[in-house]
């Protein structure tokens, strides 16, 4: 761990430094972010995992910054031009960009028109001329004339010296930042439909003759336009103020009257317009990028976070439809683990539209198999299907839900899918999909890759390792949340428990059905390949229903064992008794069980735990309905009122399902009565809301949406 890290990690977050370095001690252990937050809260005085996650992510970029210092410092040693002075710079400096500008003069380049210029001897006309002294500059020039080197007049000599200015102009740090700051104050960004791609870049027609300020361009703009621009459909650009950009770096480059002067300005017009504009252009459309696709991967995240964390229905029996037409509904049962138990077709609908048949079939099969929910995915026919559900004469505790199928196809055609239903096709795995998420949704996403789910946006035009990233530790984060049960979990959920992964996930699945049902933690030790340290990772995040120990059903880890031990001696009780009478943990002082070792923190979260063992973090699951006389788009007029469900949130305000097969917008402005600068402030996905409609739009398949009381 690099002590200097520390420190300048302080200094960007404002986050002491004492706190930071015991983080990345931490880190630099083997511990991972979840048990950190969760059980390391006196050492890093209570950050939180985004904190935590930040402290680590600016670690890594500085090591990675560490390394290249390196190459560039051998490069430019490499040239034998690495001065003491210069090595001094770039070892002081951590700033990416500040590095690259320090670097420019030395980087090796393929062959320039300076390059070639200075391979003729022109370079000591270039000094001179920069000097700014002399009128006389084509006799100076005349004496480089030599037609061996195609330098054939003077005017060829002052061409190649102008050229090796230009560069040098280009390669110089005030000159770069001059343009750069122009640029973060000043520059547009603007697109233009390249001709003849009217027709095939329709949907892209707002951006046709588009321009707008950079730091005002929103992401979801920016991203449209690049996609845009990589289906060639759209030419994008970025420009600063020209004039002004020339006239400050005339301002800092020429400094007489003379044709020397009037040579160096040449140069430094030559130089902006080919090369420095260019380079700054690219940069700027560079970082833009990448902001954008930051706020974008920030909306998924906490898109996918909200996805995860849906309410969960619990063990229950449920049958599950996965909707259809011409190919009829796919109907599957299972029981409270989610285990298929039957399987088969129904047609309620046209074409065939065999609808008294299809409701005794599912009524008979909710009596056959003691079903307690049913669970219907929200794709074609969905609408339809609840109604014929509903209709069916179910008994009333029979509850009926509509989820998400976002994603089930491809999980139905997975690797995870065959091995799990080796013996059934594509159809019935995906049914059994739509019952497990109603059944414990974060159980079933975690089997799917993140960026299938159906929420976000622009997901494939950001940066892929970036989303990659975020998304997976978005799932590590909420999985560990929660916690699993250790005797029911599946391998793709184990995989993502804190300390584990793939390897000790299926380690864990294997002893398990060799051995039984773990009934204690401890029994965690046994599992080949888990060590002490994995051991200590993980434990606090399984869960052991009806175990050897009351506690192995709780989020107090087994080091803090001993603490409620002595609590319950302390009480003159047993650990289950202080889980079973308030008021024996209400004659608890925790201010009795600190040591040098276990903080308020710590113990604050042992009771909090105590008073609800095992509790699932999550909210209640609710039952939703459409509006009853509302099928299709067609039935919807302004001014209606209607509930919906959120579907997806974005940066520019969020899509609601009304029932009619079409997700309506409610824009950013319509969200609420008062300004609302992020939408994932306002709803939450999968929330239940009603709004009213603004507009429908029944040709292009749109309908504007409100929110607003």
């Amino acid at each position: 761990m690099n002590a200097l890290y520390s420190k300048l990690i302080s200094a960007e977050t404002g986050i002491p430094e004492r706190q930071v370095h015991a983080t990345l001690k931490l880190l630099d252990e083997g511990c991972t972010i979840p048990f950190i937050s969760r059980y390391r809260k006196e050492t890093t005085g209570s950050l939180d995992e985004v904190a935590i996650s930040d402290i680590s992510e600016r670690n890594n970029r500085l090591a990675e910054t560490a390394k290249r210092k390196q190459t560039i410092l051998s490069v430019i040693e490499s040239q034998g031009k690495l001065t003491d002075a210069l090595r001094r710079s770039i070892g002081n400096c951590w700033n990416q960009t500040e590095l690259e500008d320090i670097y420019a003069p030395y980087k090796p380049r393929r062959r320039t028109r300076a390059e070639a210029a200075r391979q003729k001897g022109l370079e000591p006309l270039a000094d001179f001329l920069m000097r700014q002294t002399r009128e006389d500059i084509r006799q100076e020039a005349g004496r480089y004339v030599d037609p061996a080197k195609e330098v054939n007049s003077a005017d060829d000599a002052i061409q190649g010296a102008k050229d090796i200015i230009a560069e040098r102009v280009s390669d110089d740090q005030i000159a770069r930042n001059i343009v750069r700051k122009n640029f973060s104050h000043l520059a547009v960004i603007t697109s233009k439909v390249i001709k003849g791609q009217e027709e095939a870049g329709v949907k892209y027609q707002d951006y046709f003759d588009f321009s707008e300020r950079l730091t005002r361009c929103a992401s979801h703009r920016l991203l449209a336009m690049r996609r845009g621009e990589s289906e060639g459909v759209l030419r994008v650009s970025i420009n600063g103020n020209d004039e002004l950009c020339l006239e400050r770096l005339t301002l800092q480059f020429v400094r007489g009257r003379n044709a020397a002067s009037k040579c160096v300005e040449e140069a430094v017009e030559d130089s902006y317009k080919r090369l420095l504009r260019p380079a700054i252009e690219t940069e700027f459309a560079n970082t833009s990028k990448k902001s954008a696709d930051e706020e974008a991967i920030k909306i998924f995240v906490k898109n996918l976070s909200q996805l995860l964390l849906a309410p969960p229905l619990g063990q229950r029996r449920v049958l599950a439809i996965d909707p259809g037409f011409r190919t009829g509904c796919k109907v599957v049962c299972l029981d409270s683990e989610g285990n298929l138990l039957h399987n088969e077709t129904i047609y309620p609908h046209p074409p065939k539209y065999e609808d008294k048949a299809a409701g005794e079939r599912v009524r008979y099969l909710c009596e056959r198999y003691g079903i307690e929910a049913i669970s219907i995915g929200n794709g074609t026919a969905s609408r339809e299907t609840e109604q014929f559900v509903r209709a069916s004469g179910l008994p009333d505790d029979v509850k009926v839900f509509v989820v998400s199928e976002d994603g089930a196809s491809i999980y139905s055609a997975s690797k995870v899918a065959r091995e799990e239903f080796p013996d059934h096709d594509l159809t019935v795995r995906g049914a059994v999909s739509i019952g497990r998420r109603l059944m414990d949704p974060l159980a079933e996403l975690v089997k799917i890759d993140p960026s299938s789910v159906g929420v976000g946006q622009y997901q494939k035009d950001v940066n892929q390792a970036e989303l990659r990233k975020s998304l997976d530790q978005t799932v590590v984060s909420c999985v560990n949340r929660v916690g699993v049960n250790l005797n029911t979990a599946s391998r793709h959920l184990l995989t993502y428990i804190s300390g584990l992964g793939p390897a000790l996930a299926q380690n864990i699945v294997d002893y398990r059905a060799a051995n039984g049902a773990f009934t204690s933690r401890r029994q965690l030790l046994k599992v080949p390949k888990l060590g002490p340290k994995a051991y200590e990772q993980c434990a606090g995040f399984l869960r052991i229903a009806g175990g050897d120990h009351p506690l192995d059903n709780s989020a107090v880890h087994p080091e803090s064992y001993p603490i409620v031990e002595q609590m319950a001696k302390d009480r003159k009780c047993t650990i289950a008794q202080l889980l079973s009478d308030k008021s024996k943990r209400d004659a608890i002082d925790i201010n009795d069980y600190v040591t040098d070792k276990v903080g308020l923190p710590t113990l604050q979260d042992i009771m909090a735990e105590l008073d609800k063992p095992g509790r699932d973090p999550r909210e209640q699951i609710q039952v939703f309905e459409f509006a009853h006389d509302i099928h299709e788009l067609a039935d919807v007029r302004p001014g209606m009122t209607l509930p919906g469900i959120v579907t997806n949130i974005t940066n520019f305000g969020c899509f609601v399902d009304v029932g009619v097969h079409t997700k309506g917008l409610v824009h950013v402005s319509q969200m609420a009565d008062k300004y609302v600068k992020d939408p994932t402030q306002v709803v939450a996905l999968h929330q239940q809301v009603t709004v009213k409609v603004l507009s429908v739009d029944v040709e292009r398949g749109r309908m504007s949406l409100s929110m607003k009381s």
